[in-house]
C-alpha cells in the first residue's frame, strides 16, 4: 500500500471516528435537552398553573375569579399528557358552574380536578426523568465505545505509522552511507509496493550505475584528474590553467596566494575581466591576448611574495589535442607556470655586482700598462731591439684584448642590471658607421681585408645613441674581420626604408658562416660556436642585441655555412 494511502486512510478513519463521536454526543445531548425542555415547558408549567388556580379558590374575591380563569386558559394551551385534556374540560365546566351560581358545593369538585391534573403531570415528570436518565446512560455508553475505538485506532497508528515510515528511511540512509564509502554492491530490499519500494528500486538502479561507472574508463579518468589536481596543488610553483576562451579553469594554492584573490573570485572567471582589476593577471596573459601566440619565457616578473620582493619566471604552454578521426590539432587551453627564481636572481645580482666591480678595477691597471707601453715605444726614452719590440707589441695586443673584455663585461653589467644609459638624438648614420670603420681599420689591415661602404646621398637622420650604436657596429665589423679569410672583402651598407621610416645598417662578410643548428643561440650570452679557435667572450652579440632593442630598433642576421653572414641593424629614422 502506498504511504500516501496509508496516511490518508489512517487520518481519514480518525477523522470519521471523531466526527462519529461528535454526532453521537450531539444526538444524545439534544435528546437530553428535549426531555428536559419537555419537563420544564409542559409539566412544570401545568403544576404552576394548577397551584395558581388553587390559590385563587382560597382567596374568594373578584380578582380571584379572573386569576383562576387566566391560569385555566393557559392550562388549556399546555395540555401534554393523556387524559389531561378531559380533566381540563371537566375543570372548566365546574368553574363555569361555580362562577354562575357561586355555590361552594362545587369547590370540592374543582379541587379534585385540579389535583387530578397535577397528579397526571407529577407522574409524567417522574416518567420523563427516567427516560432522560436512560438517554444519559445510553449517551455515556456510546460516547465511551466510540472514544475507546478512536483511542485504539489512534494508538495503533501512533505505534505503527511512524515506524513504517522511519525504518525504511533509516535503512536507506545506512545504504547510502555504504554507497558513499564506495561499496557499490550495496542494495536495498523493500518488497512493498509503496513509495519506499519505488525508492528502493531507483536506489538499486543508481547503485548499479555507480558500480558500472566505477568500473568504467570515465571513473578512471576522474581519478586521474583528481590525482593531477592534487599534484598541481602540492607544487611549490604557482600554476594557472586557462581554457581556449581564456577562462580560468584551475589554479593551485600558490597561484591563488600570489594573485591576492579568493578561489571563488578566480576559478570560472574570464582572465580578461580579471586583468582589468588585477595587474598580475594582466601581465600573465598579455602575450596571449596581444600577440595571440606563446612566446615562451619572458623576463622575470617581480612579485611581492613570501614577505619580500620575489622574482618569477613565466612559462606559457599551449595545450593542443588531435580529435579522434582528425589530423589537425586544436588548441584547448593554456597552462601558465611561474617558477620562483628569486634565489638565482639574487645570485645573479651578486655576480653582476662582482663582475662590475672587478671590471672597473681592471681598467686602471690596464690603462697603466698601456701608458707604460707607449713610453717604451718612445725613442726619446731609449731604443728597443727587435726582440723587445716584439714583446712590447705582444703585451700591447694582450692589454687591448683585456681592455675590450673589460669593456664588454661592464656593458654586460649595464644590460643585466637594466641600467642602460641612452642618449638618443638625431645623428648622421654615415658618421656613426665611419667611426666603427676607423676603429677596426688596424684589425682589417693586419689581415689585408678590404672594407667597401655603400651609402645613398641625402640620407635622413637616425634616432640613435651615437656611442652605443657605434659600439654595436664596431663589434659587428670586428666579428666580420675575425671570421673572414685574408685578402677578402667586407661589404657595409646603409639604406632607408621609406615604408617603415627606418635606417638600416648591414655588415656582410664572405667568411665561414654559421651552422644552422647554432642560429637560434647566436645572441645568447657567453655563447660561442663550438670548435672555433677565435678569441672572444661570447658577450658581444648579446650586448649588441640589448643596446639596439633598448633604442627601439632590431638586429637580425642571415648566414649560410661556407658562404658568409650578413648582420642587419634597423633603427628609427
Amino acid at each position: 500500500m502506498k504511504i500516501k494511502t496509508k496516511l490518508t486512510l489512517g487520518v481519514g478513519l480518525l477523522f470519521l471516528l471523531i466526527l462519529l463521536l461528535v454526532l453521537v454526543g450531539a444526538k444524545y445531548i439534544h435528546a437530553l435537552k428535549s426531555d428536559t425542555e419537555n419537563i420544564l415547558m409542559t409539566n412544570y408549567n401545568t403544576l404552576e398553573y394548577a397551584g395558581n388556580m388553587l390559590s385563587a379558590l382560597d382567596e374568594k374575591n373578584t380578582k380571584s375569579f379572573d386569576k383562576f380563569e387566566l391560569n385555566l386558559q393557559k392550562q388549556e394551551k399546555n395540555i401534554s399528557e393523556i387524559g389531561e385534556k378531559e380533566a381540563t374540560q371537566e375543570l372548566k365546566i365546574y368553574f363555569d358552574g361555580y362562577k354562575s351560581n357561586k355555590s361552594d358545593s362545587l369547590l370540592p369538585f374543582l379541587r379534585q380536578e385540579i389535583f387530578k391534573i397535577m397528579e397526571m403531570n407529577m407522574q409524567a415528570i417522574q416518567r420523563k426523568s427516567n427516560v432522560a436518565k436512560e438517554t444519559a446512560n445510553t449517551a455515556t455508553l456510546w460516547i465511551a465505545v466510540v472514544g475507546t475505538l478512536c483511542f485504539v485506532i489512534a494508538f495503533t497508528l501512533l505505534i505503527n505509522l511512524p515506524s513504517s515510515i522511519a525504518n525504511p528511511i533509516q535503512e536507506l540512509t545506512e545504504s547510502i552511507k555504504r554507497i558513499a564509502a564506495r561499496n557499490y554492491s550495496e542494495r536495498v530490499h523493500f518488497e512493498s509496493h509503496s513509495e519506499f519500494g519505488e525508492l528502493a528500486r531507483s536506489f538499486n538502479t543508481m547503485a548499479g550505475k555507480l558500480a558500472e561507472y566505477n568500473n568504467s574508463n570515465l571513473a578512471k579518468l576522474m581519478r586521474e584528474k583528481q590525482r593531477v589536481e592534487t599534484l598541481i596543488n602540492n607544487m611549490h610553483d604557482p600554476v594557472l590553467g586557462l581554457n581556449e576562451d581564456l577562462t580560468v579553469i584551475f589554479a593551485n594554492e600558490e597561484a591563488i596566494k600570489i594573485m591576492g584573490l579568493k578561489q571563488t573570485e578566480l576559478i570560472g572567471q574570464h582572465a580578461k575581466d580579471l586583468a582589468l582589476r588585477n595587474d598580475l593577471m594582466r601581465r600573465l596573459i598579455q602575450d596571449l591576448v596581444i600577440e595571440e601566440s606563446i612566446k615562451g619565457k619572458n623576463k622575470p616578473i617581480k612579485i611581492y611574495a613570501n614577505g619580500k620582493e620575489s622574482y618569477f619566471e613565466k612559462e606559457s604552454l599551449p595545450i593542443s589535442i588531435v580529435p579522434t578521426g582528425e589530423k589537425n590539432s586544436i588548441l584547448i587551453g593554456y597552462v601558465i607556470i611561474l617558477r620562483n627564481v628569486t634565489e638565482y636572481k639574487e645570485l645573479d645580482f651578486a655576480k653582476t655586482n662582482f663582475i662590475a666591480t672587478v671590471s672597473h678595477e681592471f681598467k686602471t691597471p690596464i690603462s697603466a700598462i698601456k701608458m707604460s707601453l707607449q713610453l717604451l715605444e718612445n725613442e726619446r726614452i731609449g731604443s728597443l731591439n727587435d726582440e723587445q719590440k716584439s714583446l712590447v707589441e705582444s703585451i700591447k695586443e694582450d692589454a687591448n684584448r683585456l681592455l675590450k673584455i673589460t669593456g664588454e663585461l661592464l656593458n654586460m653589467t649595464q644590460v643585466e642590471s637594466g641600467n642602460i644609459q641612452l642618449t638618443i638624438m638625431p645623428s648622421d648614420a654615415k658618421e656613426i658607421l665611419q667611426y666603427a670603420i676607423n676603429a677596426t681599420k688596424t684589425q682589417a689591415e693586419q689581415k689585408h681585408i678590404k672594407v667597401e661602404l655603400t651609402c645613398p646621398d641625402n640620407l635622413p637622420k637616425v634616432q640613435a645613441d651615437n656611442e652605443k650604436t657605434a659600439w654595436v657596429l664596431t663589434n659587428l665589423i670586428s666579428n666580420a674581420i675575425r671570421y673572414s679569410y685574408e685578402n677578402s672583402t667586407i661589404f657595409l651598407a646603409i639604406t632607408f626604408n621609406y615604408q617603415l621610416s627606418t635606417i638600416n645598417f648591414s655588415v656582410r662578410d664572405t667568411g665561414q658562416g654559421i651552422a644552422p643548428q647554432y642560429k637560434d643561440k647566436i645572441f645568447d650570452r657567453y655563447f660561442r660556436v663550438p670548435g672555433t679557435k677565435k678569441e672572444g667572450t661570447g658577450l658581444g652579440l648579446a650586448i649588441s642585441k640589448e643596446f639596439i632593442e633598448a633604442q627601439g630598433g632590431e638586429i637580425t642576421f642571415d648566414s649560410e655555412l661556407g658562404v658568409g653572414s650578413t648582420f642587419r641593424v634597423s633603427l628609427n629614422g
